[in-house]
């Protein structure tokens, strides 16, 4: 069993090489959750966001990062805090991404709740700016 540091540990790892890579390291991801990680977000697949509907399983998961490389561009993901207690460990961000269709770049702060069980992850959740991302996706300012 892994403690809540260790636990904010691999994900301020995770975290870094997600922006140092720009979001081409889906696999660091992949390889911290179980397989039946269960994956949600505030959006829930709606405004043309289908990739982002709740799932369960490390093959939706890779899915999940497919469809968000697919549609969007990462230009930045600064994770800020890392808040661990108990299972769970909270990361806050600021992130900007462009939406490949229209050009347009919706920038956020960010909260994703982890949930750990034997050192993976086992829930992920995700808060965003809706509005702005349903936005740069019609291509509205």
């Amino acid at each position: 069993m892994s403690t809540p540091d260790e636990n904010a540990e691999k994900l301020r790892q995770a975290y870094h090489q997600w922006n140092a890579t720009k979001g081409a390291s889906a696999q660091v991801w992949l390889d911290l959750m179980t397989d039946d990680v269960q994956m949600r977000s505030v959006s829930d697949g709606g405004g043309g966001m289908d990739f982002t509907r709740a799932q369960s399983g490390k093959s939706a998961a890779a899915a999940y990062f497919a469809g968000l490389g697919a549609d969007w561009e990462m230009v930045h993901f600064t994770a800020d805090e890392f808040i661990a207690q108990g299972d769970r460990v909270v990361v806050l961000s600021r992130v900007a991404f462009r939406f490949r269709a229209t050009g347009k770049v919706a920038s956020s702060p960010k909260a994703d709740v982890f949930r750990f069980a034997g050192g993976k992850v086992v829930e992920f959740f995700e808060f965003f700016d809706t509005a702005a991302a349903f936005a740069a996706t019609r291509g509205e300012e």
